[in-house]
């Protein structure tokens, strides 16, 4: 019995990609421009109503195309104006997704994976583990169900000024479907947003930092939250494959390509454990001079976890004496706890490969060298 062609999802395809798909087909490269301002300016899924196309053009993506976006399983409303969604991803799981409204901009917080293999000790979607890597139409789609649902500003615009890659997973582990999905952001004949409103967060996986000052430059923030290396061996276990020296050196060299703009150093602020202000003199050591500021989180607590939040005196006083030594530093204000929206706590729905393969429940710092090795593979696959 013959079956039926398998269509290719437009969602999410670069430019250049859809143009690649239009010229097997015999049709004009422009055509790419007319269909991505379609589906993301215009939010169109229905080739029918692409009125500036051809009859033909439009029966052949018909038949051979279409334009799927993940499956929103829920919405959870804040009493603080927080919204998040819960995208089905396959099997029985799903990613996050929060919007986080201010008076003067809307920031978008999206997912790259499901789970994260990377086992940062002090976040909810590590505690998780890790499955698979988004699609870039999972990642887009994120987006664009957002906009769609959200209502525009006064003005007209979107409710949406800011898109940061600070959902689940670590971004650059999935470089070659995030990378699309920035070109898409920033393109005139997609969203069309500034590069400062995009920002990328990594923990620090260095070659591909370094690889996307070249492809896509667009905002970065490191999660650094420790100060020297024994304490970041801990906390963030990939700092054992990019030590901070390293992570630094890269992190330069990309401020340097963005026309020496500053590039955002996240620390959260666990109690006892890296908010002292000899902690805090050791990075103001570390930073000084440098195209960086540091934003300090309040550690938001999740089932399981072992670590406590930082007093407000003591964050206090970290970030004044992270200014008193000359470095640009903000708290981040804790939103969208009440629905486990806040920063370090999405954590969705995994079935953790990781976990699976080594069989135990708590297989703690053997469970952390096997996330390690496995992000180390990844790292060489993705580009």
């Amino acid at each position: 019995m013959a079956t039926a062609n398998k269509k290719t999802n437009l969602l999410g395809l670069s430019q250049g990609d859809l143009e690649q798909f239009l010229v097997a087909r015999s049709e004009k490269p422009f055509r790419a421009r007319q269909i991505m301002q379609w589906i993301y300016q215009r939010d169109v899924d229905d080739f029918d109503a692409m009125t500036d196309l051809s009859k033909s053009l439009r029966a052949e993506l018909k038949n051979d195309a279409e334009i799927v976006p993940p499956e929103v399983q829920a919405r959870h409303d804040s009493k603080d104006g927080c919204v998040k969604w819960l995208f089905s991803s396959g099997s029985g799981q799903a990613v996050e997704t929060v919007f986080i409204p201010e008076a003067d901009r809307g920031t978008l917080c999206i997912s790259s994976q499901v789970g994260c293999a990377l086992d940062c000790a002090f976040c909810a979607t590590g505690a998780q583990g890790f499955n698979r890597n988004l699609t870039s139409a999972e990642i887009i789609g994120q987006v664009r169900h957002a906009i769609h649902e959200l209502p525009r500003r006064d003005n007209g615009e979107s409710a949406i000024t800011n898109i940061v890659f600070m959902g689940m997973g670590e971004p650059l582990a999935n470089y070659r479907n995030v990378v699309p999905v920035l070109e898409l952001l920033v393109s005139d004949w997609s969203y069309g947003m500034s590069r400062r409103r995009v920002t990328v967060s990594s923990s620090g996986i260095v070659p591909h930092i370094d690889k996307l000052a070249d492809d896509c430059n667009v905002a970065l923030a490191v999660s650094l939250h420790a100060p020297n290396d024994e304490l970041r061996d801990q906390i963030v276990p990939i700092n054992k494959l990019h030590p901070i020296d390293t992570l630094l050196d890269s992190c330069w060299k990309y401020a340097a390509k963005r026309s020496n703009r500053f590039i955002t150093f996240e620390y959260v602020m666990l109690r006892g454990v890296n908010d002292s202000l000899a902690h805090a003199n050791q990075l103001a050591s570390l930073l000084k001079n440098k195209p960086a500021k540091v934003n300090l989180i309040p550690f938001n607590p999740f089932p399981g976890t072992e670590f406590k939040r930082s007093s407000l005196d003591t964050i206090r006083h970290f970030q004044e004496r992270l200014r008193e030594r000359g470095l640009v530093a903000t708290t981040r204000k804790t939103r969208g706890d009440d629905i486990d929206a806040a920063c370090g706590q999405l954590a969705g729905k995994v079935r953790d490969r990781v976990k699976n393969r080594l069989g135990q429940k708590n297989p703690g710092q053997k469970r952390k060298n096997e996330n390690i090795n496995e992000n180390k593979d990844m790292r060489i696959s993705s580009v």
